[in-house]
């Protein structure tokens, strides 16, 4: 159910015209959780921190290359992250060092998206968030993801079994607060339900933390951090499950008082 036509929201949308209930976000939080520009723009109108970054059409740099990699190179020096706007996984991404790896990144993210965002590259921690809930979500403790590459690349993600995750993350107790604090507004601000983890990348320099991603449908393998998270947060496994479940029957109920049909008064 990763990235496309599972995690943006059009099986959602299948289930909402089939009317049956579902675990994670609806159609609305699913597209703009997946969608990475759109996310940023909705993160910036609701004063969280992201990474200043810029999207650009394959139509764009078709027609005319040299002026869009004018344009991310006036957004930021080297190193730049290139990754489709939607994708999961961190499947088409890639980290640039000069502008020769800016145009193959261009084409490489361009195979799985129209739009592709060009982000400043951050010398940063990985701190990962899970939030659960409906209406009134609650967020559990903070991990950290070490990987050994670069960033955490899908084979990071998938393969490598000696990238690390340590929970807690031995951060500031005021940034992991202010962290908790950030996710469920971001979850809340894109009107998220069930579940989602929440991404933060920490400045090892500044100090300064951004809100990377929010993901939808985060993964339950036995290397997953989202159970692992909620279960050093005191919620097991099994009690997990079943809360997913509760919160996609309790959605389930608030839309059935929807009145989906409008008739005159006579």
């Amino acid at each position: 159910m990763h990235g496309t036509f599972g995690e943006d929201g059009t099986i959602q949308g299948l289930f909402e015209m089939a009317n049956v209930a579902y675990v994670g976000a609806g159609v609305v939080g699913s597209s703009v959780g997946m969608d990475k520009g759109v996310f940023k723009a909705v993160m910036q109108a609701n004063a969280i921190p992201v990474v200043e970054s810029v999207v650009v059409l394959r139509s764009e740099f078709e027609e005319g290359m040299e002026q869009v990699l004018d344009r991310i190179e006036a957004m930021s020096a080297y190193p730049i992250f290139v990754k489709p706007a939607n994708m999961g996984s961190s499947v088409g991404v890639s980290k640039c060092h000069n502008r020769s790896d800016l145009i193959e990144a261009l084409m490489e993210a361009a195979r799985f998206d129209r739009r592709v965002l060009a982000e400043r590259g951050v010398v940063a921690r990985e701190i990962e968030i899970s939030v659960l809930g409906n209406d009134s979500p609650r967020a559990s403790i903070p991990g950290e993801i070490r990987p050994t590459a670069e960033f955490y690349s899908y084979e990071a993600k998938y393969h490598d079994e000696r990238s690390e995750a340590f929970i807690p993350a031995d951060i500031p107790a005021e940034i992991g607060e202010a962290m908790r604090a950030a996710a469920v507004r971001a979850y809340q601000a894109i009107d998220c339900a069930g579940m989602a983890r929440v991404d933060f990348l920490l400045d090892k320099e500044s100090g300064e933390f951004y809100l990377n991603e929010l993901n939808t449908l985060p993964g339950f393998t036995q290397i997953s951090m989202y159970p692992k998270l909620w279960q050093a947060s005191g919620l097991s496994y099994p009690e997990l499950v079943d809360r997913l479940i509760e919160l996609a029957l309790e959605r389930r109920a608030e839309r059935d008082r929807i009145e989906w049909r409008y008739e005159r008064p006579k």
